[in-house]
């Protein structure tokens, strides 16, 4: 039988995980700077599936929800300094914009947090808070020479520009480095604002100094040291940004390929799934493995007559209800579903997953599943409705585990001839008019692993089985076969 070679599917090389899961598999953008700091939108695009799209924009949105509270305990910790700093301003001052600032600024942010929980902080809305926040920074320091009646320049001594570099870094928790670009460059934008203002404030140009020490200890301007803020603000926001690209373009990738693996496992049994994602390198043509295990072929009677007769959906409908009740039962004794061939099913156990208990597991299975197919033979015939029987063979040996076929197109097989044997006990089911066949070495291994039949299993004794040379000796698992 020359599908009792096959297993679990198909691998493509490139990519290695996607293809098999119908995924998208569009080449990905070459790994740029341009490319990177290109990336101004929160969502990944159309070069992801809309599943991975939606995933990232969750992350985005409790990304969002982190900014604002940080941005509200930052506003708790300006507010709390302020109160309890002692007061400098002149008892004549008829404005305190402080309060004022951090008043808006408190507002605008709980306004942000209520659009970041309900999702709705669309690119224009963060890009306005960027410049809420830069702004109200930029105008608190311009306040401090209006609150404490000292020249414009005064306020160039002020340590609070440092808090810049605090929202820069803010924006790198969206993962996004358009905003750390935008964020970081309008703050330097601000600051050469703030310094032209000085300078064309009356007197201002006079306040020009290019001594350090009477820089430090006056309301002097060193236009170099204003400079060298500037191009900190600039190197570091580019730094960040170029960094931030990176690890939003990991993060993606690493997105697509979780989504890739959670849609691998439902093509392919859990544990080949597994060690496909965690291999550490590319599987190649001839890797694998021998391991003693157990393989199972589980077959519809008469489903080419019935494939024949009924609709479609009705024919569906039997394969959807055969395979849900096997299928739970098969994972229940440890065993893996290797593939589905049309109306079949290969089964292993021990060779995917090594284990102990192998045939016991595999002979337990058998046993169950003969037993569910049956009860549901029954139930759909006194609905009048097609009744097929079930035709089962499980055989153990040494089997191969590894990936066959050439570079372009790959297969994760299990092949052997154990597999083969499974195959053709199967098919003898019909002609032993029995439901379920194994091999007596198979039997004596499960007992050996703790298997305990349910019932008395017949023993059939030099059979001779199509496709095999040597007469084997047989045990029937099951009642009288239904060949409906």
């Amino acid at each position: 039988m020359a599908m009792a070679q096959r297993c679990c599917g198909t691998l493509k090389e490139k990519p290695p995980l996607c293809d098999p899961c119908n995924m998208a598999t569009e080449k990905r953008s070459p790994d740029t700077v341009l490319s990177w700091l290109g990336q101004w939108r929160s969502e990944p695009g159309d070069r992801v599936p809309a599943r991975v799209t939606r995933a990232l924009g969750e992350l985005d949105r409790k990304s969002e929800i982190l900014i604002g509270w940080v941005q509200a305990a930052l506003i708790s910790v300006l507010g709390t300094l302020y109160l309890v700093a002692p007061g400098t301003a002149p008892p004549d001052a008829m404005f305190y914009p402080v309060p004022w600032a951090l008043g808006f600024y408190g507002l605008f942010t709980i306004g942000r947090l209520w659009l970041a929980y309900g999702g709705g902080l669309s690119m224009p809305v963060r890009l306005l808070s960027v410049v809420v926040d830069i702004s109200m920074l930029m105008v608190t320091i311009w306040s401090f020479h209006l609150q404490y009646g000292q020249p414009a320049a005064f306020y160039l001594k002020a340590p609070t520009l440092l808090y810049v570099f605090i929202f820069i870094v803010l924006r790198a928790l969206s993962i996004s480095p358009g905003y750390v670009l935008f964020t970081g460059l309008l703050a330097a934008g601000g600051w050469l604002a703030l310094l032209s203002y000085a300078l064309m404030a009356p007197g201002g140009a006079e306040l020009i100094t290019h001594d350090y020490v009477e820089y430090m200890n006056s309301s002097r301007i060193l236009i170099g040291g204003e400079i060298d803020r500037v191009l900190s603000i600039v190197i570091v926001t580019l730094v960040l940004s170029v960094s931030v690209a990176r690890a939003r373009q990991l993060l993606f990738h690493a997105v697509e390929d979780q989504a890739a693996v959670s849609q691998l496992s439902r093509f392919f049994a859990p544990e080949v799934a597994e060690r496909l994602s965690r291999a550490d390198e590319l599987l190649q043509s001839g890797d694998g493995e021998q391991r003693q295990a157990a393989a199972m072929f589980i077959d519809l009677r008469g489903f080419t007559t019935l494939a024949s007769q009924l609709p479609p959906r009705a024919l569906i409908d039997i394969l959807r209800e055969y395979q849900g009740i096997a299928v739970p039962v098969i994972h229940r004794h440890n065993g893996s579903i290797t593939t589905y061939l049309g109306d079949g099913i290969m089964v292993t156990f021990g060779a995917t997953r090594p284990s102990e208990t192998f045939c016991a597991d595999a002979l337990r299975c058998a046993e169950e599943l003969l037993q569910a197919f049956e009860a549901w033979r029954l139930r759909r015939e006194a609905v009048r409705q097609p009744a097929p029987g079930v035709g089962l063979g499980v055989d153990t040996g040494t089997v191969t585990c590894g990936v066959i076929g050439e570079e372009g197109r790959l297969e994760y097989a299990v092949i052997g001839n154990p597999v083969n044997r499974a195959a053709k006990l199967q098919n003898h089911t019909k002609q032993a008019s029995v439901q379920g066949l194994t091999s007596a070495q198979c039997l004596q291994s499960a007992l050996a692993q703790g298997y305990v039949p349910l019932v008395a299993h017949p023993v059939l004794p030099a059979c001779t089985v199509g496709g095999v040379r040597q007469p084997m000796d047989l045990v029937a698992l099951g009642t009288a076969s239904h060949q409906g």
